[in-house]
């Protein structure tokens, strides 16, 4: 199985030159972030939180002329203010621009994430699956609303029929799912997954001795780095 590097970017919003800068001095920009993708970037009561979200706004502090806000959105609904053109920024998109025409520029990318596959065990038999996605053809994978993962091949074969995907809002939603028999594998981050587990299994609405399934890694398919990106309608990026 070949690997596939993904690019993905954050976009930072630093000016091209310092006259530029000057030119834009006391700014307001509205960035949006992904409300639902711990422990990268997602909102806790009424705080927005998150590994991008800390090094995004490391950076934000030191530019000048700026006054930059962060609000957290559901992924599906910040897309759209990027397509409809209300949306200034948004993070952590991966960099899609077939499927996302409307978005660019993009950041150099700020980390990598490790994309998996978790299974339920029973499916696993005798024989291992790591043939990706043809191992998988006739499962319903789950994944988050708004999200492209899986590849080419994989969403070739979802658009044949082939394999059937079901969306949910987060990880939370997609786990659960997974442990109850409701889907056969979800595709995430595996860092993303892990977290996600970890709290559940410790509030105890996971537990694999009990009724849900035990879950393992079925294949580690490709490396994805995150970005910001932005409406390529309005502002300057670099």
């Amino acid at each position: 199985m070949n690997a596939m590097i993904q690019k993905t970017t954050i976009t930072f919003l630093f000016c091209l030159l310092g006259i530029a800068c000057s030119a834009f001095a006391g700014i307001d920009v509205l960035v949006y972030c992904d409300d639902n993708y711990p422990p990268y970037s997602y909102q806790e009561g009424i705080e927005v939180k998150g590994i991008y979200t800390e090094i995004l706004r490391t950076a934000f502090s030191r530019m000048e002329g700026f006054n930059i806000q962060i609000k957290s959105v559901p992924w599906k609904r910040g897309l759209e203010y990027l397509k409809n053109g209300t949306g200034f920024a948004l993070y952590p998109p991966y960099l899609r621009i077939k499927e996302r025409p409307y978005i660019w520029p993009y950041s150099i990318p700020i980390l990598d994430e490790k994309v998996v596959v978790f299974c339920r065990d029973d499916l696993f038999g005798k024989a291992p699956m790591l043939n990706w996605p043809e191992d998988y053809y006739g499962l319903t994978i789950g994944k988050n609303a708004g999200f492209e993962l899986g590849g080419d091949k994989f969403l070739k074969a979802v658009k044949e029929g082939r394999i059937k995907v079901e969306e949910s809002r987060g990880n939370r939603e997609n786990l659960l799912k997974l442990g109850f028999g409701r889907t056969d594998c979800y595709i995430n981050d595996q860092l993303s997954i892990l977290w996600e587990l970890k709290k559940l299994k410790e509030a105890g609405e996971y537990n694999e001795a009990g009724k849900q399934k035990s879950i393992t890694h079925a294949v580690i398919f490709f490396m994805a780095s995150a970005l910001i990106n932005a409406d390529n309608r309005r502002g300057v990026f670099v």
